[in-house]
């Protein structure tokens, strides 16, 4: 059997696409039942761990965060066409969904949406809620023609069906917890970065974009002055450098990331346009609480049990949460955090039920039962 998946969100510099199709491919690649290709316009082509990565013809676009764009939905199809997929699974709304879909148009391989960004809130945010309304007819246009849609949090289900589009489901992504683990832990991180002791250290990690919302952190923090400082891990946008601030770039090794956020005392992610979340669970999996904001997916992740919500978009509740957590015992909510991210979103309890779906569209093709079978036999 071959799945393949194809986005312009996979890239070598990480985020939360990648880190899923990377896992995917380890996760295959251990059972020994399907080849696994990643097609996007941002790899040279080649090997990634397990998976084929195969590039697409693109260009650069301004505001894309790195990110490059198809030339076309007819290249893309025939990149596709050549791979001779069983199935595939789009993993953005743009060209390589169209071209996923001009695929099961013409050949009958099943299609798979996985909606893994809010594309009306970032529209909103940026252009206004007229061109944010036109975004979720467009999504519902382009989503009702695909065999199955999947969304990474219960938000974006309902987000999905308020457009129109009821036959999504919710498909949790997971973390590796032997990678981030309480146990990276080190207590020379506030050395490291030429901190007292005493410091309570936050983290933020991922991308430096708008939607994350960091100039918002960034005031929260001043806010609060001493002893509270903030290191920022991860690239992209330029932010103003603050005595309360410390920067380390991108880690694209997992466990180099989880020994840094588990040395931290608390996460915390403002951004209200996340669909999942991932980094959230992360930390939690390290053991490390969580300050995030009441809006999309880091909500559902994020209980009284393992954190503190804030208002979105207010500075003075982000820094009254951060206060508050301190007040807390953390050690406490860093163990439920670390039990909840372990028991629940572990990989291994997140992959069957994702090969459970693949296998029940496979098995509704003719020619593609045996597949089916091997999908639903992985667990």
């Amino acid at each position: 059997m071959h799945l393949v998946d194809i986005t312009m969100f996979y890239a070598a510099e990480g985020g939360g696409v990648s880190t899923y199709l990377n896992a995917k491919s380890c996760w295959l690649a251990r059972y020994g039942w399907a080849r696994h290709s990643v097609v996007s316009p941002n790899v040279r082509g080649g090997d990634e761990g397990v998976a084929q990565l195969v590039p697409l013809p693109a260009f650069a676009l301004p505001g894309m965060h790195g990110y490059r764009m198809p030339v076309s939905v007819a290249a893309a199809a025939r990149r596709l066409r050549a791979l001779q997929p069983d199935l595939v699974e789009a993993g953005d709304a743009g060209h390589c969904a169209w071209a996923a879909l001009r695929l099961r148009q013409r050949l009958g391989v099943p299609a798979i949406a996985f909606y893994h960004s809010d594309l009306p809130r970032l529209v909103q945010n940026r252009f206004g809620p007229v061109i944010s309304q036109g975004s979720c007819t467009y999504l519902a246009h382009l989503y009702r023609q695909f065999d199955m849609v999947l969304a990474p949090s219960r938000l974006m289900v309902h987000q999905l069906a308020d457009m129109g589009v009821t036959h999504a489901l919710h498909q949790p992504l997971g973390i590796d917890s032997e990678a981030f683990h309480p146990g990276r832990r080190r207590a020379t991180l506030r050395a490291e970065l030429g901190l007292p002791d005493h410091t309570r250290l936050l983290v933020y990690a991922g991308r430096f974009t708008a939607d994350k919302k960091l100039p918002l952190l960034v005031e929260a923090v001043r806010r609060l002055g001493a002893p509270y400082h903030l290191l920022l891990v991860g690239g992209g946008g330029a932010l103003p450098h603050h005595p309360q601030l410390s920067f380390l770039p991108f880690q694209r090794d997992q466990r180099a990331l989880a020994g840094i956020v588990a040395s931290c005392d608390v996460l915390v992610h403002p951004g209200d346009c996340e669909t999942f979340g991932l980094i959230v669970l992360e930390a939690m999996a390290c053991g490390v609480p969580v300050v995030g904001t009441a809006a999309g997916g880091v909500a559902e992740l994020v209980d009284d049990q393992v954190g503190i919500l804030a208002r979105p978009n207010d500075a003075a509740s982000l820094a009254g949460a951060i206060e508050a957590i301190y007040g807390r015992d953390l050690a406490r909510l860093g163990t439920n955090a670390r039990r909840k991210a372990q028991e629940q979103y572990d990989w291994s309890q997140v992959f069957p039920l994702l090969m459970h779906r693949y296998g029940s569209l496979l098995a509704a093709r003719p020619g593609r039962r045996r597949a089916a079978e091997h999908a639903c036999a992985a667990d």
